[in-house]
């Protein structure tokens, strides 16, 4: 049984087959391949050299796709792993966002910032409270003042002239109203 073709993966059901690597290998192609007779060898190289040297390029692109399958079968065994775990892709993301989350909130950047804005909710909280203290004051003083009594009893004056003696309260009868009157009978 020769070493390259056995299954290596400890993990794998396979542990110890043969695998047969004449179909796997034939179609991955490799750039620079050797055995090519029209590529003249370089120069200060003699054909034993080169032939040590194709030799052991071969042993290192099979070692290249032993490594390969090799992984293959260990990422296919971690998912099946994960699937009879019920572990998902999202679970995972879920899992590395929520891991990053955390390890942003730790990070100094991150407590300097919120201390910041914490201090600047504060002070424009306060800011507004006293703009709203200065406006509701500066209002009460506006309505204190002769000009806007002057203005209040104008439009009191106004409202006598428009509403008339009754309208302390009741409301304005529009001349559209169906309610009856004295002068005109519901019939």
């Amino acid at each position: 049984m020769d070493p390259a073709s056995q299954d290596i993966n400890l993990n794998s059901p396979n542990k110890g087959l043969v695998v047969d690597q004449a179909e796997s290998l034939s179609d991955v192609p490799v750039e620079g391949a050797v055995g090519n007779s029209v590529n003249p060898l370089p120069p200060g190289l003699t054909e034993e050299e080169a032939e040590e040297l194709r030799t052991e390029l071969t042993k290192v692109e099979e070692e290249i796709n032993t490594l390969r399958q090799v992984l293959s079968a260990k990422e296919r065994h971690a998912a099946e792993l994960k699937r009879k775990l019920g572990l998902s892709p999202l679970n995972e993301l879920s899992q590395k966002l929520n891991k990053s989350w955390q390890d942003v909130q730790t990070s100094n950047a991150y407590k300097k910032t919120q201390e910041t804005l914490s201090q600047a909710g504060q002070k424009t909280s306060a800011a507004l409270n006293t703009v709203g203290t200065v406006i509701s004051r500066r209002l009460g003083d506006m309505r204190n003042s002769a000009t806007f009594k002057s203005f209040e009893d104008k439009m009191g004056n106004l409202k006598y002239k428009v509403v008339g003696p009754k309208g302390n309260g009741d409301a304005v009868s529009s001349p559209t109203d169906t309610t009856p009157t004295q002068e005109n009978p519901p019939f």
